[in-house]
């Protein structure tokens, strides 16, 4: 099996050793996108625009893999406030497709660097 990394300088760079994500069987595996801005490198305060700067971030790493939102088959969002929900429901809303993939979204996660909120995510590669 071959893996490709993938990696942009349009969403934030890897804090450790993991790729922004790999593609491998007609899939992209994107780690956990957080809402950092990619040109500063700093995560605004408020969970509305993390989580609207996650979705852009994850959006940008899907179009460096040659694919995009629309081709999202599963996500993952770990946020720290289970309170949030409802304001990060409405703002992932606008970025899903239809149908939205399949999600998971546990909460009361522990971040690092105090952020708010990470969207990991799956995407299958068109065959178009």
């Amino acid at each position: 099996m071959a893996r490709q990394a993938v990696s942009t300088d349009n969403a934030p760079q890897a804090i450790g050793p993991y790729s922004q994500a790999i593609i491998a069987n007609g899939f992209v595996f994107c780690s956990g996108t957080a809402g950092i801005d990619p040109a500063t490198g700093v995560a605004p305060d408020g969970i509305e625009e993390q989580t609207e700067l996650a979705l852009r971030n994850l959006d940008a790493v899907l179009t460096a893999a040659g694919a995009s939102m629309a081709n999202l088959v599963k996500t993952t969002i770990f946020y720290t406030n289970v309170d949030d929900f409802a304001s990060i429901n409405a703002i992932y809303a606008r970025f899903m497709p239809d149908p939205p993939p399949a999600r998971s979204a546990p909460a009361n996660a522990a971040l690092p660097r105090n952020l708010l909120i990470s969207i990991d995510a799956i995407a299958v590669l068109s065959t178009d």
